[in-house]
């Protein structure tokens, strides 16, 4: 299998994955569900950008892709905290 035809498999199954989570964003009954499905595409984007920076040999497309994985992973913890009224410690 060449490699062009790897990515090819690749993009279709990330794009399957995308249209999973937009019959989840419409069915989803609770907010944690569309959060979910934020999460989802903030993981299908990067490896998006992991597989375009890979197939047109552009390293500055991985530090984006790190920049977008740390960001999915602060909107995360900012939505529990948010949802589940968890305030942060304050150390006096």
């Amino acid at each position: 299998m060449a490699l062009f035809d790897l990515e090819l498999v690749l993009s279709e199954i990330l794009i399957v994955t995308i249209m999973v989570g937009l019959i989840r964003i419409v069915r989803g009954p609770t907010a944690a569900d569309r959060m979910l499905t934020a999460q989802l595409f903030g993981t299908t984007s990067v490896a998006i950008l992991l597989l375009l920076g890979e197939a047109t040999d552009t390293p500055a497309l991985q530090d984006v892709a790190l920049v977008f994985a740390l960001l999915a992973a602060i909107a995360g913890i900012a939505f529990v905290q948010r949802i589940w009224g968890i305030e942060p410690e304050t150390h006096d």
